[in-house]
């Protein structure tokens, strides 16, 4: 099961979020999501637990918990929706649109 992690501390590191987790299971992997441009976390992250029982005593039991000085927010990762991507999404603009003249 893929888990969603907020409202993460500025010094909480993928091994401080892994170390946390595996007090439920085995961890997959854990990941602090950084900011390609500053270097700092951006306050969330993603812990993966193949066991989807040991992922859910984890989320029922650290969501809304103290870590690191921080209330955090645990649940159940929604999958990633699909947004279109690819040029012109959203509708606008494009040659000859609406029956033009050109």
């Amino acid at each position: 099961m893929n888990i969603f992690v907020a409202k993460l501390g500025r010094n909480t590191t993928s091994d401080s979020l892994r170390e946390l987790f595996e007090q439920y299971g085995e961890v997959s992997s854990a990941k602090v999501i950084m900011d390609r441009d500053t270097g700092n976390s951006k306050g969330f992250g993603f812990v993966e637990m193949d066991d989807d029982s040991e992922a859910q005593q984890s989320i029922d039991a650290l969501n809304e918990s103290q870590f690191e000085g921080s209330t955090i927010v645990v649940k159940k990762a929604r999958p990633r929706e699909d947004n279109g991507g690819g040029y012109n999404r959203g509708g606008g603009g494009g040659y000859n649109r609406g029956g033009g003249r050109y």
